[in-house]
């Protein structure tokens, strides 16, 4: 059977339509159908985890059955809207949500990577690292980074998120999060991410020793933000 979802705000945004089509079998629940959206409508799949089901004007448990004749809309969150996939904030940041962002019924496996403040740096005390970033110009790099991984490995889905101001030893700074379907491509799309992301978004730190300070870089030789990805981050 084929069922017409309704679709708003973000949901729509994404499909650039206000309507999809589904093709389901007779007897499908609202489990078949989000899982028919991801298939046939991929470029909804990571949004899916955050959102409802309605079905005739009332919330759809998943289990619930589907004919027709029903009115169906697919909703994202009322409060707050879609969670970006990719963002720099002054919150405290978690692996958990860039993995719900990521997740997607093609994906066999997803990879985090988490960056953490750490005490000590060539036997220098760190006090407190403090970062700042061009952040409008931040999120369109992550997006590049973003698009560059999706053209060498098809299907991967990505999510970043960088925090700012001053963090304490032991604070998650980073997360990216990549879904892909085999867990190799998950290990190298991973990798590419975090080195990518150390070469051409701008963000900066600034290492709080017990007995001064510095601002450091990318820390991985000269640094030029136009030129290709290579092994080893150069």
């Amino acid at each position: 059977m084929t069922i017409t979802i309704l679709l708003f705000a973000g949901l729509a945004e994404r499909a650039n339509e206000r309507e999809i089509q589904i093709t389901l079998p007779e007897q499908a629940s609202v489990r078949d159908l989000l899982r028919a959206v991801a298939e046939q409508h991929p470029a909804l799949a990571p949004l899916l985890s955050s959102c409802f089901v309605s079905i005739n004007h009332e919330y759809a448990a998943i289990d619930r059955m589907i004919s027709k004749e029903d009115e169906i809309a697919l909703l994202p969150p009322v409060s707050g809207g879609e969670e970006p996939r990719f963002s720099i904030t002054e919150e405290p940041l978690s692996a958990d949500k860039l993995v719900r962002l990521v997740s997607n019924p093609h994906a066999g496996a997803i990879l985090t990577f988490v960056g953490t403040v750490r005490e000590f740096t060539h036997g220098q005390r760190t006090v407190y690292l403090s970062y700042e970033a061009y952040a409008p110009m931040a999120v369109e790099k992550m997006k590049q980074v973003a698009a560059e991984i999706e053209e060498r490995w098809p299907g991967a889905q990505v999510a970043m998120q960088h925090r700012i101001g001053d963090l304490q030893v032991e604070e998650i700074a980073v997360v990216v999060a990549v879904a892909t379907a085999h867990r190799n491509e998950s290990f190298e799309a991973g990798r590419y991410a975090i080195e990518r992301l150390k070469q051409i978004v701008p963000i900066w730190k600034k290492e709080m020793w017990e007995d001064g300070s510095e601002w450091k870089g990318h820390q991985q030789g000269p640094w030029d933000p136009i030129s290709k990805y290579e092994e080893g981050g150069k």
